[in-house]
């Protein structure tokens, strides 16, 4: 079993709230925009951090983290990238990879809107963690928690941060 933390778009703003939502969590994961490198060296110091790049990161973020990451943990199959739409509505640089082969959990960001779907045509759930930065249009910054545990995702809380 692992608890995961999950969050985008902090445009390089830091909350010490993360630590405090966080800290029962095994692991954090940026579904981009973390905004620079510092920003991502407070996570990695405090969990094990995981994180793909976003249209605003710089240089030494895109040399670090990858555009987009596939992985498995505790038999889930995961993808994560910044830019990846919803779906129905994937974006076209993701479009082919997630259909040829759908992974169980696709991650995807940058609109700074949460969402949790579960596109059933490819038995994928699809979350985008909203913002938990505070440059954007958002109202609301959000960060996600859930449980992956023998294949199965569950027990999602969405946390709104004020």
């Amino acid at each position: 079993m692992k608890k995961i933390g999950l969050l985008s778009d902090t445009h390089g703003y830091w909350d010490d709230k993360f630590k405090i939502y966080f800290e029962p969590c095994d692991e954090v994961w940026h579904a981009g925009d973390i905004g620079n490198m510092e920003i991502a060296e407070r996570f990695e110091e405090f969990k094990t951090f995981r994180a793909v790049y976003g249209n605003i990161d710089d240089y030494k973020t895109r040399n670090i983290y990858p555009e987009r990451s596939r992985f498995i943990i505790e038999n889930v199959d995961v993808l994560m990238t910044h830019i990846g739409g919803y779906p129905g509505h994937y974006d076209p640089s993701i479009r082919l990879l997630i259909q040829k082969e759908p992974p169980k959990l696709f991650i995807a960001g940058h609109s700074h809107i949460l969402k949790v779907m579960y596109d059933k045509k490819l038995e994928c759930l699809h979350i985008n963690p909203g913002a938990a930065g505070i440059y954007g249009f958002h109202k609301v910054r959000t960060i996600l928690r859930f449980v992956l545990e023998d294949g199965n995702i569950k027990d999602l809380e969405v946390i709104e941060l004020r």
